[in-house]
């Protein structure tokens, strides 16, 4: 191999460390410039929810300072170069690769590959994770964490929200309440259970007929199914209300009036339209609810009522010595199949209506808290008004007058 053929690979790579530097140092003006255009002024920035004033200038220049010292990605990209051909890098000298580092190391930003390996150092030597947005990945739990976060670790850990919001004391009401109802369904449900089947084979071997039988049956029946629906219903209010209790008494971060009535909202239907003070809005949410609420168990119990004769009805037909006392469902025969096939078929598409008509008054409430949160700091002027008055001025060409209407609107 020549000399010269040596020479001019040797004089190629300083050329591409020189290239390399230079592009780096131009990127990092390009990019110092970028930031003192946008962070000019009084920056604010979204934290969770509200607006809270940061010295963004500050933040920035000491991540930038953090990861361009700290990185190592810099140095390795560096030193891949020297190693295509270790004498000639090895030849440049100690302080000339040392100068270029410092020179990268200070000038440049983090770059795309920082970013795509999502972790940086501090400069107190300590690795941190970053999201794609360039900012600190936080812990999924920690003490900053944001009023939606608190809300669903609420849901499958009750008593979450007051533990985060420090308030103890009410744990020793969240889990006895929550706790005996639970218990105290369990109990009447286990108690519901074989006096429903008892009450349904007798219906089957006797027939409608009111007998004395009957009637003891049905009363222990209707006592027990009461008693387990409204320990149910005392255990999800509670359950509900303490995830409401932990976003009403939220605190950490600054969070809007908005974000509030819209989580109350969708916690509990009408606690949001509590929250704005729009109390003539509940018994409608309320009452919407409660009404579609209410057709869907009635069709749900038509639809369970005709699904029963009906099965009983084709299981007669199929083969009547089963029955010696004649058709076992409630009707007694006096029904078709096909009949018994319709009414429960209408009952059961009625249900599944009336449950997407639950789901969109439900929507319909988030909405509503949403835009009324909005609404209560809408600043409207008594002194809005429009007036009409008789307009009269002069031309200057001619001084011919001129007649007509001056409106003005104030706002």
């Amino acid at each position: 191999m020549s000399v010269d053929w040596i020479m001019s690979k040797r004089i190629l790579r300083y050329i591409t460390l020189l290239v390399v530097a230079i592009v780096a140092i131009s990127t990092s003006v390009s990019a110092q410039e970028y930031n003192r255009q946008n962070l000019r002024g009084n920056v604010r920035t979204i934290n969770q929810g509200g607006l809270v004033p940061i010295d963004s200038a500050a933040i920035l220049r000491a991540k930038a300072e953090a990861a361009a010292r700290r990185d190592s990605i810099y140095y390795n990209f560096i030193d891949s170069l020297g190693r295509m051909e270790y004498e000639a890098y090895g030849e440049a000298g100690t302080a000339v690769r040392d100068s270029l580092r410092n020179v990268i190391a200070k000038k440049v930003r983090r770059d795309s590959a920082i970013l795509m390996r999502g972790d940086s150092i501090t400069p107190d030597g300590r690795r941190i994770h970053l999201n794609k947005r360039g900012e600190e990945r936080k812990p999924f739990i920690s003490d900053s964490m944001g009023l939606s976060k608190v809300c669903l670790l609420s849901v499958p850990l009750p008593g979450f929200g007051q533990i985060y919001n420090k308030q103890y004391w009410k744990l020793g009401v969240l889990y006895p309440v929550v706790g005996a109802s639970v218990g105290m369904f369990i109990y009447e449900n286990k108690q519901y259970k074989p006096l429903k089947k008892q009450y349904d084979q007798y219906l089957i071997d006797y027939g409608y007929m009111r007998t004395p039988e009957l009637d003891e049956i049905q009363t222990k029946l209707i006592k027990h199914n009461t008693l387990q629906q409204i320990y149910a219903g005392i255990a999800i209010a509670s359950y509900l209300y303490f995830i409401g209790d932990a976003a009403v008494n939220y605190a950490t971060n600054e969070v809007s009036q908005v974000k509030k009535a819209t989580t109350l909202s969708t916690i509990f239907p009408g606690a949001g339209q509590i929250y704005n003070k729009s109390y003539w809005r509940v018994p409608i949410v309320i009452g919407g609810l409660a009404s579609t609420i209410y057709t869907i168990d009635w069709n749900n119990r038509g639809y369970q009522r005709f699904k029963t004769a009906y099965s009983l009805k084709v299981d007669y037909e199929k083969d009547p010595s089963k029955y010696p006392n004649g058709a076992p469902d409630e009707f007694r025969g006096a029904y078709t199949s096909s009949f018994l096939k319709n009414l429960k078929d209408s009952y059961r598409r009625n249900r599944d209506l009336c449950i997407i008509l639950t789901a969109g008054v439900y929507l319909l409430n988030i909405l509503d808290a949403h835009v009324d949160a909005h609404l209560q700091d809408y600043d409207i002027s008594d002194d809005l008004t429009m007036n009409l008055e008789p307009y009269f001025d002069c031309t200057t060409i001619g001084s011919k007058p001129v007649y007509g209407v001056n409106m003005s609107l104030k706002f």
